[in-house]
């Protein structure tokens, strides 16, 4: 299966926590820097989701932020660190892809304006900024 969503981080699912309508799957790749889902209960059922089943967590370019350190008390469940490998500006928007100590790479689709402000260029510090409700679950 080909998608055009650019994020596709394979992991293994470490917990299934179940709600009445919603709940949230956590995929941990290398053993840590979770990724957490908040998908629909339907869907862990169809999927089959459970402890210890690979997953892979795809996340859309433009459902990426950026910031330039962890921020403490933010509802946005998954931040994760790593050292920007490539900047593409375009006419208004651009592309920043930042790499993780495990050789994950994230990218986000931000304003140019963003990419500015925040000093966003090859070998800074960054760390990307994801919803669990933006992140997808897939499994083989």
């Amino acid at each position: 299966m080909k998608i055009s969503a650019r994020n596709q981080l394979k992991g293994t699912i470490k917990t299934v926590r179940e709600g009445a309508v919603n709940g949230v799957v956590v995929i941990c790749r290398h053993n840590h820097c979770p990724i957490k889902a908040d998908i629909t209960m339907e869907a862990i059922r169809d999927l089959g989701l459970e402890e210890g089943k690979e997953a892979t967590a795809i996340i859309k370019a433009s459902n990426v932020m950026f910031a330039t350190g962890k921020i403490p008390s933010l509802s946005a469940r998954n931040q994760i660190e790593g050292t920007v490998v490539k900047v593409a500006e375009g006419a208004v928007n651009g592309h920043v892809t930042i790499e993780t100590p495990e050789g994950d790479r994230i990218t986000g689709s931000i304003t140019n304006e963003a990419i500015e402000d925040l000093g966003l260029k090859e070998g800074a510090t960054a760390v990307a900024v994801i919803k669990a409700s933006d992140v997808l679950v897939a499994v083989e």
